[in-house]
């Protein structure tokens, strides 16, 4: 690290320790903006997971989709294509050399942009799309490391414009049912977490039936932590009232040994095949963390792209007078459950459901599922920023549930790298997480 670099981060350090800040800066928490009558959107790459927001977006009243940037020539057209099909105007395309973005960021006909690229590029583009003056959603997670994480913040502040990332979880329905199960004070005062992304993704290496292998893979290769954190974070931070009355303190990590996917380029690939000519592959196959926030409250996440074994992302949430469980949905609430011995599970839920279930999901639940993206999730995710957005309400996810949630990817390397010893996490907040209220239910 550089003079100029440790000098950035002890400011920062210093800033997170309290609410002071920078000349300019002011908070964005439960940001409002004047009402959008037309969301005028730009899609920053969708040739894979972008592609869903494209479709999402032109599903929905109220939107216009104005431009479309992306390196892939073919996606370009198709994604035209789409925007005619269904009846609206042919966006402005740009593309395909990677800084082609920009001259669509200087466009004047654009409201919010949405970023779904690469990992690495999600940060830079974020902050360059506010400096523009647009407001931002990144896909996940919406930065790498941590000083992306502070660029992030300090921007949004700036400008005072909306970074959300689309954490999609968050709007699942479980997630969402249980959200309403904690406010309503169910499960009583909570304790501890367990949230997970455990995901077998080793056909990605095969680049040309899983494009997004092509630069994913590499992380694995090059990194050694928990790089992929916040679809069963999310949820659970929010559970908690994160950067609302509490927030992440300093956590632990540690990693597996790193053999499944030096195995399966051995037994898929040949010998000469670039995936093969790595020598070490220095991601753990399984990570896990356990995080303390400042309340003394416990979080463990684990992450496993590699191993084989069935989907989760484990959703369980401890409080003093009852457990929620997913990956089966699974609940105990003493004095309400037959046992604390025993789950409630499967057909047993049924009524459970019938008295908690969401406001959003009771509201576009049907036309969630009917309209696709896990289950439903990404419709409701995207159908929930648009209504916010042309209403002129605050969004549910604001730029410190972003860094907060991201930031656990390079803290868990650092926390690796140094033999699995404690590190501090930045209040993002700097402070202001003592008196932000607390997330409702969303209605």
């Amino acid at each position: 690290m550089d003079k100029t670099s440790k000098k950035k981060s002890t400011s920062r350090k210093i800033k997170s320790q309290g609410a002071s800040t920078k000349p300019g800066s002011s908070n964005v928490a439960d940001l409002v903006i004047p009402p959008m009558k037309i969301v005028r959107a730009g899609v920053i790459g969708f040739a894979g997971r972008g592609w869903g927001h494209l479709e999402h977006l032109l599903m929905l009243e109220g939107t216009e989709v104005t431009a479309l940037c992306e390196i892939k020539a073919d996606a370009l057209e198709k994604g035209a294509k789409l925007a005619v099909d269904k009846g609206r105007p042919r966006p402005a395309l740009y593309g395909p050399d990677r800084n082609d973005y920009l001259r669509m960021l200087a466009r004047d006909d654009i409201d919010v942009v949405f970023i779904a690229t690469d990992w690495n590029t999600h940060a830079p583009m974020a902050v360059k799309a506010m400096q523009a003056g647009k407001h931002v959603f990144v896909e996940v997670p919406a930065a790498v490391t941590t000083d992306q994480c502070w660029e992030l913040v300090e921007t949004s502040e700036k400008t005072r414009l909306n970074c959300m990332m689309l954490e999609n979880v968050c709007y699942g329905r479980e997630e969402l049912m249980v959200l309403n199960m904690v406010r309503q004070g169910l499960l009583g005062t909570l304790l501890h977490g367990e949230a997970a992304y455990i995901h077998d993704l080793r056909m990605q290496m095969h680049d040309d039936k899983h494009p997004i292998g092509t630069w994913r893979t590499l992380h694995y290769a090059e990194r050694n932590g928990n790089l992929y954190p916040t679809h069963g974070l999310g949820p659970i931070a929010q559970y908690m009232n994160i950067n609302r009355g509490d927030r992440f303190d300093r956590l632990v990590s540690m990693s597996s040994p790193a053999t499944g996917r030096k195995l399966y380029a051995a037994a898929n690939f040949p010998a000469d095949h670039k995936w093969n000519k790595i020598e070490e592959w220095k991601g753990g196959d399984m990570n896990s963390s356990l995080i303390r926030t400042a309340l003394g409250r416990t979080i463990l996440i684990q992450w496993d792209e590699t191993s084989p074994r069935p989907y989760t992302r484990h959703n369980l949430i401890q409080g003093t007078k009852g457990c929620w469980a997913g990956f089966p949905d699974r609940l105990v609430v003493e004095g309400r459950t037959p046992s604390t011995h025993e789950w409630v599970q499967g057909e047993g839920l049924k009524p459970w459901y019938d008295e908690f279930e969401h406001p959003l999901w009771k509201r576009m639940g049907e036309e969630a599922v009917k309209s696709g993206g896990h289950g439903g999730m990404d419709f409701l995710m995207m159908w929930r920023l648009i209504y916010c957005l042309r209403n002129g309400m605050p969004l549910d996810q604001d730029v410190y549930d972003a860094t907060a949630w991201s930031v656990i990817g390079p803290l868990s390397e650092e926390s690796v790298r140094k033999g699995n010893a404690p590190v501090e996490i930045p209040d993002f907040t700097r402070g202001r997480w003592k008196d932000t209220p607390p997330l409702g239910i969303v209605r």
